[in-house]
Parts: C-alpha cells; sequence; structure tokens
C-alpha cells in the first residue's frame, strides 16, 4: 500500500492508471481516493463484485439506509431459523462451522435477501453483503495466518445474539471506512490479463501485483466467500477458473498441467533455464513444477504481449512481484520479467527489492519498473 501510494503520488491527478490484476482492488481504490480516474481488470466476479463496491462513494444518507435495512434483517432472523435456508454446497462445510453456527448464518443470509436482495453488480447496499462476508470468516474454524489455510480441531457454536451482534459490528466498521468520498474514480471490469483488448481509455501508469509464482492457489482461500454469495455453484467452477488464472494450481488446474505445453512463442533464456533446473531437481513432481513455472512466465509474457493496447507512449509500469524456489532451485522472478519486458520492446527496466518476506533469507518483493516507448 505504502508503495502504491508513493508511485501514483509522483503523478498528476488526471493521470490515468491501470491495475491489469486487481485481486481485491488496493490499487483502484488508492487512486481514486487521490483524485485519479482508475481501471482494473479480473477474471474473478467476486473480486469484480467487491472492488467496485469498494470504489463507490456514498452518501451519508446511504449508509444509514443500509444500516437501518440491515436491522430489519436481523430481526427476520429468529423467525427464518425456523426454516430450512440455504447453506452454500461447500465441500467438507462442517469443517468450518458447526451445525448450529450454520443454521443461524443461514437464516442472517435469507433476511439480508428478503431485505437487500441477492448481492449483484448493480446493486449499491453491497457494503452489507461485505459485512457479511467478514461475518462467515469471523464465525468460521478457519484461520489464515500462514501461507494457506488451517482449521481448529473443533468447530465453535454461535448463538444468535453473538452472531447477530458480531454482524451489526462488523458493518459499523464497513459503514465506516465507506463514508469518505472518492475525489475521482475506479472501477474493476472483467478482462483477462493475458489478452488484453483495445480500449478507448489507454493509461500513463500500470501499478499492480500479478500471482506470485509460489503455487499457492487464491481461489482456494476464496471459495467461501464466493460460494455463501452464489459466485460459485459447484467446485468445478473453482477448478476452471483457477486454470485462467496466473499462477492458478488448485482442482482440475494442477491435472492440467500435465497436459500444458507451450506455443511456438519465443521466451527469455533464462526462463529456459530456470525450467530445466527444476524439471531435472529430482524432487517429487519436479516436471510437474517445471511446466507450472513454465506456465506462470509464459502467461505473463502474453500478458505483457498485450498490455501495450492499453498504454499511453511512455507509460510507466510498476510491478509488485516475489521469487520463489523449486527443491532448491531459485526462480528468479523479477529477472525473467524484466528479460520479458526487454524482448517485447519496453524499455529502462529497473528491479529493486521493497522487503524481505518471510525468515527464508533468499524470498524476496521487488518492484521490477519499466516504460512503454509508444
Amino acid at each position: 500500500m505504502k508503495l502504491v501510494k508513493e508511485v501514483i503520488a509522483r503523478f498528476p491527478a488526471d493521470a490515468a492508471i491501470l491495475d491489469p490484476f486487481s485481486g481485491t482492488a488496493t490499487t483502484t481504490l488508492t487512486a481514486a481516493e487521490r483524485g485519479n480516474s482508475a481501471l482494473s481488470f479480473d477474471i474473478n466476479p467476486f473480486l469484480i463484485w467487491l472492488g467496485n463496491v469498494k470504489c463507490r462513494s456514498y452518501s451519508v444518507e446511504h449508509l444509514a439506509c443500509i444500516q437501518d435495512d440491515a436491522r430489519l434483517a436481523i430481526g427476520r432472523v429468529p423467525s427464518l431459523i425456523k426454516n430450512d435456508n440455504w447453506v452454500p454446497p461447500l465441500f467438507n462445510i462442517e469443517r468450518w462451522w458447526s451445525a448450529g453456527t450454520l443454521q443461524v448464518l443461514a437464516a442472517l443470509r435469507a433476511g439480508l435477501v428478503e431485505v437487500f436482495g441477492e448481492p449483484t453488480e448493480d446493486r449499491t447496499d453491497g457494503l452489507a453483503w461485505v459485512a457479511f462476508c467478514r461475518l462467515v470468516i469471523e464465525t468460521s474454524a478457519a484461520a489464515f495466518n500462514h501461507v494457506s489455510m488451517s482449521f481448529s480441531s473443533e468447530t465453535t457454536h454461535h448463538e444468535v445474539e453473538h452472531v447477530t451482534y458480531l454482524y451489526l459490528a462488523i458493518l459499523d466498521a464497513v459503514l465506516a471506512s465507506g463514508s469518505a468520498q472518492l475525489q475521482g474514480t475506479g472501477e474493476v471490469v472483467e478482462v483477462d490479463a493475458r489478452a488484453i483488448p483495445k480500449m478507448g481509455r489507454r493509461f500513463s501508469l500500470v501499478v499492480t501485483s500479478p500471482p506470485y509464482p509460489n503455487r499457492i492457489s487464491y481461489i482456494r482461500e476464496l471459495r467461501p466467500y464466493m460460494y455463501w454469495m452464489k459466485f460459485l455453484k459447484e467446485a468445478r467452477e473453482a477448478g476452471e477458473m483457477d486454470w485462467k488464472a496466473i499462477g492458478g494450481t488448485w482442482g482440475i488446474a494442477t491435472s492440467r498441467l500435465n497436459e500444458w505445453g507451450p506455443n511456438s512463442k519465443v521466451l527469455p533464456e533464462i526462463l529456459t533455464d530456470t525450467v530445466g533446473r527444476i524439471a531435472e531437481s529430482g524432487g517429487k513432481n519436479a516436471p510437474l513444477m517445471a511446466t507450472y513455472v513454465h506456465k506462470y512466465f509464459y502467461d505473463m509474457h502474453l500478458h505483457l504481449s498485450s498490455l501495450p493496447n492499453v498504454l499511453e507512449p511512455g507509460a510507466e509500469l510498476h510491478y509488485i512481484v516475489g521469487n520463489s524456489s523449486f527443491f532448491g532451485n531459485m526462480v528468479d522472478t523479477p529477472a525473467i520479467l524484466a528479460a520479458s519486458m526487454q524482448m517485447l520492446g519496453y524499455s529502462n527496466t529497473v528491479s529493486k527489492i521493497i522487503r524481505k518476506r518471510n525468515c527464508n533469507k533468499a524470498l524476496f518483493e521487488y518492484d521490477v519498473s519499466a516504460s512503454w516507448p509508444g
């Protein structure tokens, strides 16, 4: 966040800013708060919805209406809890919530639907649903305090009063965060960053943080929200989305790696060397992981190939990325990306360390910057 603010601050308020890997829309919101016009790309419908909810301005009156309507929904919970309410078809859901807690959450969701309707892009009361998303995690047995989630050995039953009180507390915090009026504009649209089309808008600054090549599936972490919000209906949809995502390796996305191969596109020699070392390392599933790294940078090369379709001449790029290691073989992400940029005609490529990522002395985050001559 600090680096994003520092980079954006060097540009005039009328500079158009792009984040081709939106995630939770941090860059777009930061730019809009400052007064810039910003756009983000994503392929995940939940993240598109969430980003646009975050990047709206809300009047005091509108926020008060959301709060009042949420209290109406909560008032419906005692009667709704007696019904057979819908629950998400999340695999092994009992390790997330106890049967009693799940019953309360389902009743609260039904109440919110009665008052607000299902969460959709064209509604402006999404903050109530953002609070519900936070609630389902707060009441779950899941923990996100390391590179992947884990679960407590036992789920906790939460009574109706506790769940509704917690929801209102979370909603108050969400509404408070949405009270600031944005000076600029921000929007998230559905675009595959590997194949960016020509658009009516062009951008003078790109600030983004794509997924890292570390085999962590972001869709896996988002599943509980996406199921509860009905952006996912079955597990296969999650795997399909992960396959489209750069760096996705969960479910069917992993099995498809065995059949994947690059087209005849010429890629940087440093990538070829890295992939070869991983494949020959002798580690478990080493050839599969070598293919994973190959596909990651192949997809990033496709992205950088299509990015000029929306760049102003002289546009500046900043990619926040992390390196990784497979079976003792370092994947020098900044060097490989810089080589792709240079091969594709970008200039002034520079890589600098931002911070150390964890206790592993060799893992860092970098800012890989470049410019597009046009």
